[in-house]
């Protein structure tokens, strides 16, 4: 049964929020062709200096430790690039969060580029226990297609290094990969690939992008689904049936051969909520709005993928990071996810499983302009439908108290794929 108007409020008042820290705001070494969060510095015409000062960094720590009633608090440190602040900085996060932390535990998760990672970093990575989340999009060939310098140099080999350095000294890292137009035609080669490099955590993360209308007046190109002017989906999006099919691909390798020694987290969530378990990944919860974005300066937004200025909730150094994100405005992010639905959704047989998407794809018109379908809603059906008779066996597998690993026995057995 879906979740009731009255349980969803009741939600946002008694669970523990997420904050993605973007310490250095959008200011990054690399020019990825497809970021959507290079351009946000349009939103801080006036600011040359993006670091994120001690005063707001020690408000932010302090603010969000005792915020929480969870025994566990993850902080999250993503940019731009965070490692362009040096060592020093996040020496200066960890001494705050033993300050604050009282009997709570602290983890620390840390999303780079990698290009930065040296000796030093690694070993501070690895001493202090961070969680590295690696982007790359696969093999060189793959990988320097989009992800490139700002003199156009591509970024591979300095990542290579990068991981090799993290595995020297026993960081623990995962890998995300951004599926776009061009790896999207080659899964089993981003697969093997990632495998090869001992990535046993993956993420891919399906890349989709609107263009605002060069006659539109916006501050941001790349613009928000709510927008209702002119715009066309960027040409390095991934296309939705090509999306369904890559992951599918590398599902039946999965399936058939690595069950419980790599973990894709597509596969893992779908698994999750198909005996309805909570799948941990707000692209497929009920509601959203749990997971915001802090700047450098203190401002709090609603969502990693809705900077904008609509989205903006206020600055913690002047109202407390607890009371915006309990705010009226956040709920009602976080609550359109379910009610703006259009019917198509409602009908679908997979709405358990995907739950409309992240609402920031959502740009696919229907006939009730506020309720817009998902631009992968094609994709998503194409991989549901692929993966139902493994997702049975695998659930009814749980029920009975049996490793779901048992499925890869089971598919070479019967070679369902």
């Amino acid at each position: 049964m879906d979740i009731s108007f009255k349980d969803a409020h009741r939600k946002f008042q008694t669970t523990a929020f997420n904050i993605m820290a973007k310490p250095i705001g959008p200011i990054c070494n690399l020019d990825c062709t497809y970021c959507y969060y290079l351009e946000k510095k349009n939103l801080y015409e006036s600011v040359r200096n993006f670091k994120m000062s001690d005063e707001v960094l020690e408000s932010f720590v302090k603010q969000y430790i005792e915020g929480q009633k969870a025994p566990m608090i993850t902080f999250v440190w993503q940019g731009g690039e965070p490692t362009l602040l040096g060592i020093d900085f996040y020496e200066k996060v960890v001494e705050l969060q033993k300050k604050y932390k009282g009997n709570k535990t602290i983890e620390n998760s840390f999303q780079t580029n990698g290009t930065k990672i040296d000796e030093d970093w690694a070993r501070f990575l690895a001493k202090n226990e961070f969680l590295v989340g690696v982007s790359i999009d696969g093999p060189k060939w793959l990988h320097d297609k989009y992800r490139r310098y700002k003199n156009d140099q591509g970024s591979f080999d300095d990542v290579m290094k990068a991981i090799e350095l993290l595995k020297k000294h026993r960081a623990e890292f995962n890998t995300l990969t951004v599926v776009n137009d061009h790896n999207s035609k080659y899964p089993r080669d981003v697969y093997r690939f990632l495998k090869s490099i001992d990535s046993k955590f993956l993420q891919f993360i399906p890349i989709v992008e609107q263009y605002a209308d060069p006659n539109e007046d916006t501050p941001v190109e790349l613009i928000s689904p709510d927008f209702h002017g002119k715009s066309e989906v960027t040409e390095w999006s991934v296309n939705p049936k090509q999306y369904g099919k890559f992951l599918s691909t590398i599902f039946d390798e999965w399936v058939t051969r690595d069950v419980g020694k790599y973990f894709v987290q597509i596969f893992d969530t779908t698994l999750a909520n198909w005996v309805n378990q909570s799948p941990g990944l707000c692209v497929f919860d009920r509601t959203c709005g749990e997971a915001a974005v802090l700047e450098f300066n203190g401002d709090l937004y609603s969502c990693d993928h809705f900077v904008y200025h609509e989205n903006y909730l206020g600055n913690i150094m002047e109202t407390p990071m607890v009371e915006l994100m309990k705010s009226e405005k956040q709920r009602n992010f976080g609550l359109r996810k379910e009610y703006d639905l259009p019917e198509k959704c409602n009908k679908c047989k997979y709405k358990k499983l995907c739950r409309g998407g992240c609402p920031k794809n959502r740009v696919t018109e229907t006939n009730v302009p506020e309720k817009r379908l998902n631009y992968l809603c094609e994709g998503y059906k194409h991989f549901f439908s692929h993966v139902e008779p493994y997702m049975n066996y695998m659930a009814n597998e749980l029920r009975n108290k049996r490793p779901p690993a048992n499925v890869m026995r089971w598919a070479k057995k019967y070679q369902v794929y």
